[in-house]
């Protein structure tokens, strides 16, 4: 039986799950759901979306009470998680009412300048059953209920979730919500699963008719999982969001302007949910200089009063200290104040190095209430700096209005897959426009995990060339479709 543990208490209870023994049975109920899936049209789709929507808001305040106990996370913050996942499957249901994800593409046979050509119809089609692993930090968001079940099941795919071990009370309850909401829309068994235990992911991820993986967690873990795609017959695409560390530029300029602020908005960001962000900055670097000298003496000042957060896990809480130490020992930073973790919990950490001092070894991610200060005299030195810190979900510029960032922007473009200016990256806005990945060890993926166009991971294109109108999807058929299409060239949009 898997076990479960309060953060906040350390007290561990056994859960009353049993690790999934047959995984393949799993799979194989997917595999019959995807054909059915296939005969039902987007609207219907759309309407499933919604009913999960509802389901979650329906339960809220039961999942946000089981959630608790297992992340301490807090009820505030677990509610708008629930909220943030109702909204991701509503978003995903106005994308399939609308069509355009579907990329419709219809080029009629005719004379061309390359001469006489067949007729071409294409537009993208669902995979198959998809295996999704949930992540610690967002037990609803990136979980069972979160946007990669979401994307797969919207695309036309059934999701086969592998529950996380932090969380697993919480995992059972949130599918339960889900596969009941499922069943009174009418979706075939197997629509959405659930396994668990590590060695169930494993198996999971080796099936031969699993067509594609969402993953949130480690680096280490992904390495893993990918070298078992490496082994099977077929190879499968893995989306994984893996490790980050967000570099964050302050300008002279800005520090000059508004030094305290400055410091209050980092600090903020980097504590924010006891530092277990995927965005969260992790290297900050600072002017040297009296302005400087205030923005670092703001931010040692917020995180000595800081009062300790809970952390996550067990393995969370026994790293923190360790990874702290060895950027100090490997990395050769200076510690400016000295959080610690003690059982569950944790107290900020701020350490501090020159540029010119920067080495990979003290750019290891630290997942928990910790950032590096990094020192620089002029901006030369941060883009050499920048060359030590792996490629991130994001880069951060704060500045003041009369800097010429062109330059910095330019250099901090090619290493985040979202570039923010005078804001805070953590906090990931659920929108059409929203790009959550990044350059590896960021993300291997070129696509984004949130938003509207994550769809496009678990979709392919496929044409039919001179096909009887019979056998095309009502998306690819002669007459108006409802949806926008590209009609021999020309983008036509619904009347």
């Amino acid at each position: 039986m898997l076990t479960t543990t309060n953060p906040a208490t350390g007290e561990t209870t056994d859960s009353g799950i049993a690790v999934t023994a047959d995984v393949a049975a799993v799979v194989d109920r997917a595999q019959h759901a995807f054909t059915a899936l296939a005969a039902e049209p987007r609207a219907w789709r759309a309407d499933l979306l919604d009913a999960l929507a509802a389901a979650l808001e329906e339960h809220r305040d039961d999942l946000v009470a089981l959630a608790d106990s297992e992340t301490g996370l807090g009820v505030a913050r677990l509610t708008g998680e629930v909220g943030r996942s109702a909204f991701q499957f509503r978003l995903f249901a106005e994308a399939l009412r609308e069509g355009s994800y579907l990329e419709a593409t219809i080029d009629h046979a005719g004379e061309t300048a390359l001469g006489p050509q067949p007729e071409i119809r294409r537009m993208l089609v669902p995979i198959g059953p998809v295996a999704v692993f949930g992540s610690s930090n967002f037990p609803f968001a990136f979980s069972v209920a979160g946007g990669d079940t979401a994307s797969a099941l919207a695309a036309g795919n059934p999701v086969v979730i592998k529950a996380h071990g932090s969380h697993p009370l919480t995992s059972r309850a949130s599918f339960d919500v889900l596969s009941a909401a499922a069943a009174a829309q009418g979706a075939p068994e197997g629509t959405i699963s659930i396994v668990y235990g590590t060695q169930s992911g494993r198996d999971l991820v080796a099936d031969p008719r699993i067509r594609a993986v969402g993953f949130t967690g480690s680096l280490s873990a992904a390495q893993s999982l990918l070298a078992i795609i490496d082994e099977r017959d077929t190879p499968i695409p893995f989306y994984g969001e893996l490790s980050s560390l967000n570099p964050l530029v302050i300008t002279q300029a800005a520090a000059e302007e508004r030094a305290d602020e400055l410091a209050a908005g980092l600090f903020g960001s980097f504590t924010l949910g006891a530092g277990q962000f995927c965005t969260k900055p992790g290297i900050a670097f600072v002017p040297t200089g009296a302005a400087g000298d205030a923005v670092l003496d703001g931010l040692v000042t917020r995180s000595r009063d800081a009062q300790a957060q809970v952390l996550l896990n067990n393995r969370i809480a026994s790293s923190f200290d360790e990874i702290r130490a060895r950027l100090v020992t490997e990395g050769r930073a200076t510690v400016a104040v000295e959080g610690v973790a003690h059982g569950f919990t944790a107290t900020p950490s701020v350490l501090v190095i020159e540029a010119g001092d920067l080495t990979a070894s003290a750019t290891e991610e630290a997942f928990g209430p910790l950032v590096l200060v990094v020192r620089y005299s002029g901006l030369d030195a941060v883009y050499s700096a920048l060359d030590c810190i792996p490629d991130s979900l994001t880069a951060t510029i704060l500045h003041a209005p009369a800097d010429d960032i062109t330059a910095l922007t330019r250099e901090l473009a090619p290493r985040a897959g979202r570039l923010v200016f005078n804001g805070y990256p953590t906090g990931v806005r659920v929108s059409w426009g929203q790009q959550h990945g990044g350059p590896w060890p960021a993300t291997n993926s070129l696509h984004t995990s949130v938003g509207v166009t994550a769809i496009r991971r678990f979709l392919r294109p496929l044409a039919w060339q001179n096909a009887p109108e019979a056998v095309l999807p009502p998306e690819l058929r002669e007459g108006a479709a409802g949806i926008p299409r590209r009609v021999d060239g020309v983008l036509t949009l619904p009347a």
